[in-house]
């Protein structure tokens, strides 16, 4: 037996549990083990009767005088009523639809009740305590002591971890090894692995909790540096082509662009460039608010990448960004006779040299509608310098002649497989740019990034306006559709996002009342897309997008609105980012209370994308000061990290847009906002690595460290 057993294979588990267990992400003995606590009850101070205090948590010893089931026929529901007595008096104890107590439970044993006492006509009361035999010899799990609390599913309770760890633990832990070097353990004095396991899931007090959640928060916090300066390693390593500057053609191509660069693109733009002269390849993320001028960075590295002989594949999530990115680069790049081409699930397109404009300055792109085949033997001949695509490009068939740089819109993860794969050099690796518009605290960039190098964006481009934003209580919300509507008859748009139901349960994507969440926010989407449709503005087109809609539904609506043959669009948080949407002036958050701030101020950066005056407003029925201080960070706050640094502070490292697809798991999660802890661990990791660079003398620690590999996005 060892941690990736099958829980399957486990005494006490079997086909049936394990089933439920799957529902919670837990596959393995490991993913059991580390199913840690997310909160203790203090039931550890045994409360005499008649100290007790309403509505506080307690615990009392005592022997059950009697207990009884009785019927209330108006809500038919099962009573199990007793009363309990210590030396200090008695007290009346009630269970609600709990008739199995009386075969369970019986007059004159002894108890132990944990729960909260309640006062109704006839007196004070324990409300639906959790009991437990008082038993000398084997210690409590439930109760008179601090009880564990854990994420639970339909079917497995907190009580039945409980019972399995308490009844488990024992055995399972002589098959337990520790993996932290011993020298780890003793210089940052960390708890060894079999006792942490003991108290994270039966403390002996608070602080014993505490320091076995700070030995499996280093753990896991080292295991994910290791990883990544493992990569960082590893792709030093690795042979890359020296792409030199070409001064003057960057000159011109800065020379024709219709606006000036801000001293942030300019500076981020030279990191590239030098980056790119070096013998071994760049893995470098550059980040930056919606709208801060990310694309014309990565078009001056394209072009200089292109002067020197090499072709460059750039990579966007969606085929409407796909064509975006397809369509500005033709026409920034017009006069350098770069060879293009779009390569996506639908469209096969190769750029004609001819753009012209109408009267009222439209763009018209000429393009050429060729087959998937001659793309893919041109881009294998070198006859086109710039692939644009989806994730078709890192198909078998995609071949490149001469690949010198890949460039990955919004997925922070492309693995150096995945680059080797697109080159038919083998021994050469394609330079990596990744760009994003999520704001990365600093905690997270020296972890989960702590394999790329990051150039941060931190202006806006001239002449854009901010975007006005207002927090609108609910007297103010006709006011704001009258001033909306004045904005649509003078030719703009408007989104409006209505929130994320996000799962009150602990089910996975595939159980039933993730399926209903979904369903009522599709419902909540159709709600509100019929009441502004009929209702508030019956004389403009308004349309709708959710989840539930195919992404081809969605990419023709995204299409219509780019077309301004929508004026109002209602939504979810589906609505891409970076999509340019000119004439959208309008931005309405609903239950904007519901969003993390940097979600907020992503949504915000999906107006304002022109010189037209822009507004968001922040809709919210929640009178709070805690949400009206909140959302006024959004008044104040200049750009995105700020932001996302504040929700690491308000709401917790869980408030981080797309936190689990970081791969870190929870109890890492939880530290994100402790730099002091995160730079111990980073310089504990490093050390290790200058010591011993492949850890030849940690096998099982390898082990976890491949493991994280296999979990971590890696697209």
């Amino acid at each position: 037996m060892n941690l990736q057993t099958p829980i399957a294979n486990l005494s006490g588990v079997g086909p049936f549990v394990a089933k439920k267990l799957t529902r919670l992400g837990i596959k393995t003995l490991e993913d059991l083990l580390y199913h840690f606590p997310f909160r203790y009850e203090d039931f550890s101070k045994i409360t005499p009767i008649d100290k007790i205090t309403l509505n506080c948590n307690v615990c009392v010893k005592g022997k059950i005088l009697e207990i009884k089931g009785t019927r209330t026929w108006q809500k038919k529901m099962h009573l199990t009523t007793a009363v309990i007595e210590d030396k200090t008096g008695a007290i009346k104890v009630v269970w609600f639809n709990q008739p199995f107590l009386l075969k369970t439970i019986q007059s004159g044993q002894e108890l132990y009740l944990a729960g909260k006492a309640r006062m109704n006509k006839d007196g004070v009361f324990l409300s639906n305590p959790v009991y437990e035999i008082a038993d000398e010899i084997n210690p409590t799990k439930h109760t008179a002591r601090l009880v564990p609390v854990y994420e639970e599913t339909i079917g497995l309770t907190s009580r039945w971890f409980r019972n399995f760890f308490a009844k488990n633990l024992p055995f399972l832990s002589e098959h337990l090894v520790e993996f932290l070097p011993s020298q780890i353990i003793q210089q940052y004095n960390l708890l060894p692995f079999k006792e942490a396991l003991w108290q994270i899931h039966f403390p002996q007090s608070l602080q014993m909790a505490q320091k076995a959640q700070n030995r499996f928060a280093f753990e896991e916090l080292l295991i994910t540096e290791l990883f990544v300066l493992k990569e960082r390693l590893k792709i030093n390593q690795q042979k890359a082509p020296v792409i030199d500057l070409k001064l003057e053609e960057i000159k011109k191509f800065v020379q024709s662009l219709p606006f000036r660069l801000t001293d942030s693109q300019k500076k981020c733009a030279w990191q590239i460039l030098k980056d790119m002269q070096k013998p071994h390849p760049m893995n470098r993320l550059l980040e930056g608010d919606v709208g801060s001028g990310k694309t014309v960075v990565a078009l001056i590295a394209i072009l200089n990448c292109i002067k020197n002989g090499y072709q460059v594949a750039l990579m966007a999530p969606t085929e409407i960004l796909a064509n975006q990115h397809f369509k500005t680069a033709a026409v920034l790049l017009k006069k350098f006779k770069v060879r293009i081409a779009l390569l996506t699930g639908k469209k096969d397109l190769l750029i004609s040299q001819k753009i012209s404009y109408e009267k009222d300055g439209k763009m018209l792109l000429e393009t050429i509608e060729i087959s998937r085949s001659k793309i893919l033997e041109k881009t294998k001949k070198g006859e086109i310098d710039l692939l644009v695509g989806t994730h078709t490009l890192i198909q078998d068939k995609v071949k490149f002649q001469n690949l010198g740089l890949v460039i990955v819109d919004e997925q922070h993860r492309f693995g150096v497989q995945q680059r080797a794969k697109l080159n038919q050099k083998s021994d050469i690796l394609a330079h990596f740019l990744s760009m994003t518009a999520t704001p990365i605290p600093r905690t997270l960039a020296l972890t989960v990034y702590g394999d790329l190098d990051l150039s941060v964006l931190d202006q806006m481009p001239s002449g854009r306006k901010p975007v006005i934003t207002k927090i609108i209580p609910p007297q103010k919300r006709e006011e704001a559709y009258q001033f909306i509507t004045k904005q649509i008859e003078q030719g703009n748009q408007a989104f409006v996002i209505c929130p994320r139901i996000e799962p009150n349960s602990p089910e996975n994507t595939e159980s039933l009342l993730e399926r209903k969440n979904i369903w009522a926010e599709v419902k909540a989407v159709k709600a509100e897309y019929e009441k502004l449709a009929q209702e508030v503005f019956p004389r403009f087109k308004v349309a709708m997008m959710h989840g539930k809609m195919k992404a081809n539904e969605k990419e023709k609506i995204m299409r219509q609105f780019q077309n301004g043959k929508i004026d109002i669009l209602v939504s979810t948080s589906v609505v891409e980012v970076g999509i340019d949407i000119p004439k959208a002036t309008v931005m309405i958050i609903e239950d904007a209370d519901r969003f993390g701030l940097a979600q907020i101020h992503q949504f915000r950066g999906r107006v304002g994308r022109s010189d037209l005056q822009s507004y968001c407003f922040l809709f919210t029925n929640s009178a709070g000061k805690k949400t009206r201080e909140r959302l006024s960070a959004l008044l104040q706050a200049k750009n995105g990290f700020e932001l996302a640094q504040k929700d690491l502070e308000i709401r917790g490292p869980g408030s981080l847009l797309g936190a689990k697809q970081w791969g870190l798991p929870d109890l890492a999660m939880s530290y994100l906002n402790n730099l002091q802890l995160i730079e111990t661990v980073r310089e504990a990791a490093k050390n290790l690595l200058t010591n011993d660079p492949y850890l030849r003398d940690f096998a099982l620690l390898n082990k976890k460290i491949n493991n994280l590999g296999q979990k971590i996005h890696l697209e």
